[in-house]
């Protein structure tokens, strides 16, 4: 099923992604935001549990901000997970 989660403090301002029915991630697109390092991110969580990109991502700063684009998706699975 696809997903679509409306980013708050970042430059992206959106991440769709899908979750399948064993937890693990697919497709994840920023959109906007940095290109590259948002399109290495996409491919490093591909495949990966919903969980651990959770742990891996979560708290995850961007310069003086608060969160950034991984802290977003970290949030944005977790809220489907009820985490």
């Amino acid at each position: 099923m696809k997903h679509i989660y409306k980013t708050t403090g970042t430059c992206s301002s959106s991440i769709e992604f899908e979750i399948d029915e064993n937890n693990k991630v697919h497709n994840v697109k920023f959109n906007g935001g940095c290109n590259g390092n948002l399109k290495g991110i996409s491919a490093l969580v591909e495949n990966m549990t919903a969980d651990d990109v959770i742990e891996k991502c979560k708290g995850i700063t961007c310069g003086f901000k608060s969160t950034s684009c991984p802290d977003q998706l970290a949030i944005a699975l977790s809220s489907i997970l009820n985490k």
